[in-house]
């Protein structure tokens, strides 16, 4: 274990899981509102409410999903990459929970375009994973701290 660095080191970012998040989350919401005017144009009331929908479905998920992995990262580094698999498995399976709930009420037929609802869907999520890929690889975050150079220049 290393103490805490009184000062950043230059030429690195401090950053936290909030700030990725908060990329994905803008540039997710971004795209389902282009979504969502496509979708008013184009179409429809129905198309408009299934863009909506699946907008806050992968927006509240991914964004969950996201939280729940930093605290188990700070809490237990070494069970990241598996919570991280369990977590994503988990959206998948709530996000197609919602079609097959969505079909069972009968909503999917008149009231929300299926269309809209699954290439929204698809779009908002391939928006958060590139986005958070993005802003993820550009945080520089140092593996080990570096002496002081008054103590590097003694050894």
């Amino acid at each position: 274990m290393t103490t805490e660095r009184a000062t950043p080191l230059a030429g690195y970012k401090t950053t936290t899981v909030g700030s990725v998040v908060r990329g994905a989350l803008v540039a997710t919401g971004a795209a389902g509102l282009a979504a969502v005017l496509l979708a008013a144009v184009v179409s429809g009331s129905a198309a408009i409410l299934g863009a909506v929908i699946a907008t806050l479905m992968v927006c509240f998920f991914f964004g969950l999903g996201a939280m729940v992995l930093q605290v188990v990262a700070r809490l237990a580094p070494a069970a990241s990459l598996l919570i991280a698999l369990l977590t994503y498995t988990l959206k998948v399976l709530l996000i197609g929970l919602v079609f097959v709930t969505l079909n069972a009420s009968g909503a999917l037929d008149e009231t929300v375009d299926p269309r809209w609802l699954g290439v929204t869907v698809i779009v908002c999520t391939m928006v958060w994973l590139v986005v958070q890929i993005v802003f993820s690889a550009r945080v520089r975050q140092p593996l080990y701290d570096l002496p002081p150079e008054e103590e590097a220049n003694v050894r």
